[in-house]
């Protein structure tokens, strides 16, 4: 599916003119805090609308989507679109990013004025905490928009229950968020036969759910879907959002900076414990793994230093094992929605949309 679709179009349009509309309210308080309403555009103006992609595609596997329907996805895609925002600026934070889709991270910009501007105390620690406040504000900010649009929806059972699973993805991802940071810590002291399982854990919360998953029963249940439809979409969902991950995992370790706009290697320097590294501790002897742990985490490592981790990691077999994975997982997904209650050129784009997320280089 291309970029550029009408959807993504009126999704960037329903973005610009939420922020048009915010900008006076930061305004008012001080010229202090025009940085929130820059730093929000630049991160809200790119990213590929995978998330809003599928809650349309949720919601038009229902139903058709014109006026207020159509209005009320839009709106919920939106938010879906600002949440992912929040949760990336908070994400670098995390993982000390020093970038995000080829530019400076949200606290890496802070810390910036705060270099410029000759400001006391430290610029790190202010960059991390404007940043901090500025993925509060966002989480806000896509709450309103998920209220917009369910304001437009007449059927009042199902505004409460998209807001219901809105809310529970939100408290899921979070939980993954934290199991992502445990595990890079706690690893060390945990069964090797667990790791795997463990780190299948962590996507499935962090990541397979909130991006795929969930956009999709949010879209549905804003048309009305029932529990067969909405299950039927759960079951397409999270093996595609595990198939999802699992491609982003591979393309953190080998994916082209060029292209994905993070330095090529970057889950290797920032220690990431994914499948991947748990399928390659198994493929490797006792002194590769001792190799590879020492590597992982350490964010001096040397351009040469990531290409030989890099060689070990596929010397290992585990970029096989996890691309034979995607394969099954998306196997999986579209047989889910084979004979699904939902609409015929809605499960097409589906099926093309599983495609496209799984193919992807960036």
């Amino acid at each position: 599916m291309a970029e550029s679709t009408p959807l993504v179009d009126l999704v960037r349009s329903r973005i610009d003119e939420f922020l048009t509309a915010r900008e006076p309210i930061l305004a008012a308080i001080g010229s202090d805090l025009v940085p929130l309403s820059e730093f929000s555009r630049q991160f809200l103006s790119g990213g590929k609308r995978f998330r809003a992609q599928f809650c349309y595609w949720g919601a038009r596997s229902i139903a058709e989507q014109e006026g207020d329907a159509l209005a009320a996805t839009v709106s919920c895609a939106t938010a879906l679109e600002v949440f992912h925002a929040a949760a990336l600026v908070h994400d670098d934070i995390i993982d000390n990013s020093d970038t995000r889709r080829g530019g400076a991270s949200a606290h890496r910009l802070f810390e910036g004025i705060h270099e410029a501007s000759g400001w006391a105390g430290n610029g790190p620690e202010y960059g991390r905490a404007a940043g901090i406040l500025l993925g509060d504000l966002l989480l806000g900010w896509s709450d309103e928009l998920l209220d917009e649009g369910l304001d437009r929806l007449a059927d009042r059972a199902s505004a409460r229950r998209t807001r219901t699973l809105f809310n529970a993805m939100r408290t899921e991802v979070t939980a993954g968020q934290y199991l992502d940071i445990l595990e890079e810590r706690a690893w060390l002291v945990q069964p090797e036969s667990e790791l795997f399982g463990r780190a299948l854990r962590v996507i499935t919360f962090k990541s397979a759910k909130y991006s795929v998953q969930a956009p999709l029963v949010i879209g549905a249940a804003l048309s009305g879907a029932d529990s067969e439809q909405l299950e039927a979409l759960r079951r397409f969902g999270l093996p595609l959002g595990i198939a999802y991950q699992l491609r982003d995992d591979v393309l953190g370790v080998f994916g082209d900076s060029e292209v994905t706009g993070k330095p090529s290697g970057d889950d290797i320097r920032e220690g990431k414990r994914t499948v991947l590294v748990a399928l390659a501790r198994q493929g490797l002897d006792q002194a590769e793994r001792t190799q590879l742990d020492a590597g992982l985490g350490d964010p001096g490592l040397s351009d040469a230093q990531i290409a030989a981790l890099q060689q070990l990691i596929r010397r290992s077999g585990a970029v096989d094992q996890v691309e034979g994975m995607i394969s099954d997982y998306v196997a999986e997904a579209l047989s889910a929605i084979t004979d699904a209650p939902l609409l015929a050129d809605a499960r097409t784009e589906l099926r093309d949309l599983a495609v496209t997320v799984t193919r992807r280089t960036a």
